[in-house]
């Protein structure tokens, strides 16, 4: 793999940060803010919204652009609002800059996911994708915990010091390693959309929601589900959360190693897997070892499966990789709001915190169904 797919992956590790890094801040935010825990919680929801809509918005504003200053301008953007980020003492200040740092990140995930299967060969973009998405699975294990440490120690705005600080070497990357291009290699907005038609496309980017929405289902209420229903001590949820992340890193990897040359055993082998690995958890969930077994377990069957999705979805997007690119980060996100909503019904209802999982096997086997019946459609129509 290119050395620059590495650095882009350590940009794509700070936007990650960014992303999930506030649910270890919030109280010491929302006191020096003078806002409530809700309002400061916010924060995070405006950041999801932003990564929903920016994707196809922010791709479609790029398309005209040269990789290189797409990249460099949608980095330079996500660095600029995190120092403003962490300078300002308003709260609709910091609102804002969510926004926008939210909006950079899709443009910069679109671009890039679009830019590391231009630089590998034509088969390889499950393992080019792998790479760039290790940087989210890091960010889950090294960068919220390292956020949360640096708030604690220095407080809230160090952590957006940081994110800044690491974004810097993937401009020099971009810089010296992404090749200019030209505007005009671009296929155009009507070029993309006519090539985003593809049925398979959309079942792709429909599989990748159910799945992420599974995922982040259960993820978002990991903590307390460990607490009370695997009687797991509150002292042991860093290191649950970190094990869960592992699982996702190790999860990326092995997926991104088959994912170009057996993407059908990934999908469905690991499918059935997720269905079965959520109901075990589900019926399981009170017994403290194979719960954090489950934890590893799960996520890593999540992440492969996801990975080769997103690396699935560039390829049915032949003639369309920004907006391929940006279907699939926006499908995700929308994976990663609507799961945690479901999951949060389920738990108001009365349900516990036990619901999450069923919630997950439910949504993993709605998408092991839409791909049974899509693969059984396309087998009776050769």
């Amino acid at each position: 793999m290119p050395v620059v797919l590495y650095l882009l992956a350590l940009a794509v590790f700070a936007q990650g940060t960014s992303e999930f890094m506030l649910s270890g801040l919030l109280p010491d935010l929302a006191a020096d803010l003078h806002v409530s825990i809700p309002a400061a919680g916010a924060l995070t929801s405006a950041f999801a919204a932003g990564m929903i809509v920016g994707a196809p918005l922010m791709a479609i504003l790029s398309l005209r652009w040269p990789p290189r200053h797409a990249l460099l301008a949608f980095l330079s953007v996500f660095l600029v609002v995190h120092v403003l980020g962490a300078l300002t003492t308003s709260y609709p200040v910091l609102l804002a800059t969510r926004v926008v740092a939210a909006l950079a990140n899709a443009g910069f995930l679109a671009v890039a996911l679009a830019t590391a299967a231009a630089l590998v060969a034509a088969d390889a973009k499950g393992r080019a994708t792998a790479v760039l998405l290790g940087g989210v699975t890091l960010a889950c294990v090294a960068g919220v915990p390292a956020g949360a440490l640096l708030g604690q120690a220095w407080g809230w705005r160090s952590a957006f010091w940081a994110v800044a600080l690491v974004s810097a070497p993937a401009l020099v990357a971009i810089l010296r390693w992404v090749p200019a291009g030209r505007a005009e290699d671009a296929p155009g907005v009507r070029g993309e959309l006519r090539a985003l038609r593809r049925p398979r496309l959309a079942l792709v980017l429909l599989l990748g929601a159910l799945v992420n929405g599974a995922t982040f289902c259960t993820f978002t209420y990991l903590a307390p589900m460990v607490t009370e229903v695997a009687g797991i001590g509150a002292d042991w949820v860093p290191a649950v959360l970190a094990l869960f992340g592992i699982g996702s890193f190790l999860g990326v990897s092995l997926g991104g190693r088959i994912a170009d040359s057996r993407p059908r055993l990934v999908l469905a082998g690991g499918g059935v897997a997720l269905v079965c690995g959520w109901t075990l958890f589900a019926l399981t969930a009170g017994a403290p070892v194979v719960a954090l077994v489950l934890v590893l377990v799960q996520g890593m069957l999540s992440f492969a499966v996801g990975a080769t999705l997103i690396s699935q979805a560039l390829y049915a997007a032949v003639g369309a990789p920004r907006l391929g690119g940006a279907g699939a980060t926006a499908a995700f996100n929308v994976g990663a709001a609507l799961g945690p909503w479901a999951g949060g019904l389920a738990i108001a209802a009365g349900y516990g915190y036990r619901a999450p999982l069923w919630v997950s096997a439910g949504l993993a086997g709605a998408a092991l169904l839409v791909g049974l019946a899509a693969h059984r459609v396309a087998v009776s129509e050769r």
